[in-house]
């Protein structure tokens, strides 16, 4: 595994760099957001949020445009909005400063383990399709610009259209096992999806319970 290590504190990235070479993980460590959007692609990305020029939540936002690399924000800060909107815009997991190398290998393996397995697919949901292979959803034969949570969260709904999945099973497919982030994650998602599909009853809200995926009425 070949991890991005974006981290501007050499007494913090050093010792992690070494730590994560004794798991046979190779890093590439780099101390600017400007040199993390520039860097190689990687298997994986550990984020800082404290970088010298660019937020880390902004590097995040802008990573996720072109990739859906695995990433993981490493932050000192103890704001909970921070780790929100960093999960929001596609980060797959934060871990607060000091960690254990070991509980960050073991959160990195959860995350590969996630994201090898294959997605709910759909041939076909009236106009909409959804091909595995390509992870691309098409409504109308046109391609939807989904980032990789809105496309996971997508296929998970129409891996069984018109069943109601409840909002811990999103969550925890889509985002992690036990997240306990606030709600509006997943209501942020929906509501970008919606706006995406040009049509918000696509996605039908049962309050309380979960979401399911639906084909609009024609005409109605």
């Amino acid at each position: 595994m070949r991890v991005l290590l974006v981290e501007d504190d050499e007494s913090i990235a050093e010792p992690l760099a070494d730590g994560l070479s004794r798991y046979g993980i190779t890093t590439h460590r780099v101390g600017t957001g400007a040199q993390a959007l520039s860097a190689p692609p990687a298997d994986f990305v550990l984020l800082d949020l404290g970088l010298p020029d660019i937020d880390g939540i902004d590097v995040c936002r802008r990573l996720r445009e072109t990739s859906d690399v695995p990433i993981i924000m490493l932050t000192a800060r103890g704001d909970e909005t921070d780790r929100v909107l960093g999960l929001e815009i596609g980060a797959d997991d934060y871990m607060p400063k000091p960690f254990s190398t070991r509980e960050l290998v073991a959160r990195m393996r959860a995350i590969g383990r996630r994201a090898r397995t294959p997605d709910p697919v759909s041939s076909g949901l009236g106009p909409l399709t959804i091909d595995e292979r390509t992870r691309q959803a098409r409504l109308h034969g046109e391609v939807l610009p989904l980032t990789p949570k809105e496309y996971q969260l997508l296929a998970l709904l129409a891996a069984d259209p018109g069943a109601v999945v409840d909002r811990r099973r999103i969550l925890e497919t889509v985002w992690q096992p036990n997240f306990f982030g606030r709600g509006k994650t997943l209501d942020f998602h929906v509501a970008t999806l919606r706006r995406k599909l040009g049509d918000p009853r696509w996605i039908e809200n049962r309050r309380g319970v979960g979401f399911r995926l639906v084909v609009p009425a024609a005409g109605a």
